[in-house]
């Protein structure tokens, strides 16, 4: 713990104790009665710098500890997780559980709970008006065996981390004409089941957590392609991995898994260089429906994912930024969206389409804290984007830009809240768009990828979006969310859509 602690100090500066204090002072936490307060017990402080505002996957601004102070490993870079490790934060609504939390924590189990709930609906544009609620039921489990067995060195740094979720609900995009986006965070890749594992995976960390192994059930996503902020915003191109990446079979995104192994090196604070090789499933479900049929068939390829990362920090405010660039290549073979074996369109003459040897995929990701507004790595105003390329012969989308600017509301003191504005596009490869057009020249249905059946030829897809996250309480926020896709699923059959949502999450 002592490089966290070292990091973590650093990040704390007298220019910013004003900042923090003022931020201590409007915790932003409602009152209850004392009889409640009696049975929801104490709230567990963590030691060390003040709580701040740091998003979790499912984009809840309830206050947490940061990852790499609260929960050790690989999740304690001092950056900031590259992955988005234990999903709950630190804080629960029902404060520490009578005690249950701090006597688990000291025997190295951390657990949380959590209930996610989305009603949105688009009230304009697209193929029909509807309204969707889709929600998720989620647990982690991070075992820290050397506190469990009370073992020796061996047993430093090495932890387990499990993550079970039960997902409801409907796709709101498929119900007004948008194959190939989804505007809800939570929705898909769940199964029809009582528990669906994400993932399941051993860690192991040496040299003060310069080097990293990671070996087991593993999103892709999780680990790369992937940054802090991306689940600020509701839109699923950018939540969970970035697109067209995660849509690849080779690098498909939480809450799908591989089996496969992650490997982090990090010569210098500021630097790591992460590679990662897993396992492609040919089906369209990772482990089955269920997510825990390991041992599918047809595992026999590979995906191999290298990324770069740079972590400066500029200044006397500590000013972080994430840079990163990295690549992946499948060595599967796939279909080609327009040949067939002779080079002709195979939606016309019937032909098999020609395969594909290799399927590569690159993407370069960016932010930039401009102003500091707390000690978090997250806490200021930020802008962030990337930019990402998929082979275009074999994937529907083959280029994708974001571009986002977020921050908090401590500018009128509401320093755990979070507000921000993004904008989404991606363009159709020219392979698919050929394809379509023959189609539809001939009278045929419009062929689909990876990316869904479009109703009309495509070109690009534009999305807006723009959100502010409420901190309620520790451990329940409320997010409304505004988006306005600009050519449905890629074409111009539908008038432009407007969806407007509302989520709420109790981390328990």
């Amino acid at each position: 713990m002592a490089l966290a602690a070292t990091d973590q100090d650093s990040v704390i500066l007298p220019v910013q104790q004003q900042q923090i204090k003022a931020a201590d002072q409007d915790t932003q936490d409602v009152k209850l009665p004392r009889w409640i307060q009696k049975i929801l017990g104490k709230k567990t402080k963590a030691t060390g710098p003040e709580e701040v505002s740091n998003p979790t996957p499912y984009a809840e601004t309830q206050p947490t500890t940061p990852f790499y102070l609260a929960i050790p490993g690989f999740l304690q870079a001092p950056y900031g997780p590259p992955s988005f490790g234990p999903p709950f934060g630190t804080t629960h609504l029902l404060g520490d559980w009578g005690g249950v939390q701090p006597w688990l924590q000291k025997r190295g189990l951390y657990f949380a709970f959590d209930v996610y709930e989305d009603l949105a609906g688009n009230v304009a544009g697209g193929k029909k008006r509807d309204y969707s609620v889709a929600g998720q039921v989620g647990s982690t489990l991070d075992v820290d065996w050397e506190k469990l067995l009370n073992a020796g060195s061996w047993s430093k740094d090495l932890w387990l981390h499990l993550l079970v979720v039960n997902g409801h609900g409907r796709n709101l995009s498929r119900l007004f004409g948008d194959n190939s986006n989804q505007v809800q965070q939570i929705y898909g890749s769940r199964g029809n089941v009582i528990a669906h594992m994400v993932w399941a995976y051993f860690e192991k960390s040496w040299l003060d957590h310069r080097i990293d192994l990671s070996m087991g059930w593993i999103p892709t996503g999780v680990f790369f392609q992937n940054s802090p902020w991306v689940c600020n915003y509701m839109n699923v191109w950018l939540c969970g991995g970035e697109a067209p990446t995660k849509f690849l079979t080779g690098g498909r995104g939480w809450p799908s898994g591989n089996i496969g192994t992650v490997l982090r090196v990090m010569p210098t604070k500021q630097v790591y260089v992460m590679g990662g090789l897993f396992a492609v499933s040919p089906h369209p479900y990772n482990g089955g429906i269920s997510g825990w049929s390991w041992a599918q068939d047809g595992l026999g390829k590979l995906s191999t994912q290298v990324e770069i990362g740079w972590i400066p920090a500029f200044g006397r405010d500590h000013l972080v930024g994430h840079y990163k660039v990295g690549v992946m290549y499948d060595n599967s073979r796939y279909s080609h969206l327009y040949e067939d074996i002779n080079g002709n369109p195979w939606v016309l003459t019937g032909q098999p389409a020609r395969r594909e040897s290799g399927q590569t995929s690159l993407w370069v990701i960016a932010d930039q804290m401009l102003v500091r507004h707390g000690s978090g790595e997250l806490n200021g105003l930020i802008l962030g984007g990337y930019y990402a390329y998929a082979s275009g012969q074999t994937s529907q989308i083959n280029h994708a830009f974001v571009a986002a600017l977020m921050d908090t509301g401590a500018a009128w003191k509401r320093p755990l809240d979070s507000v921000g504005i993004a904008f989404l596009w991606a363009s159709f490869s020219r392979s698919a768009i050929l394809s379509q057009e023959a189609a539809a020249g001939h009278g045929l249905s419009l062929p689909g990828a990876n990316f869904g059946v479009p109703y009309g030829i495509q070109g690009h897809e534009s999305i807006y979006e723009a959100y502010y996250g409420f901190h309620i309480m520790d451990g329940l926020s409320i997010k409304p969310d505004f988006q306005y896709i600009n050519h449905v699923g890629g074409t111009t059959t539908f008038r432009d859509a407007v969806v407007l949502s509302t989520a709420v999450n109790v981390a328990f």
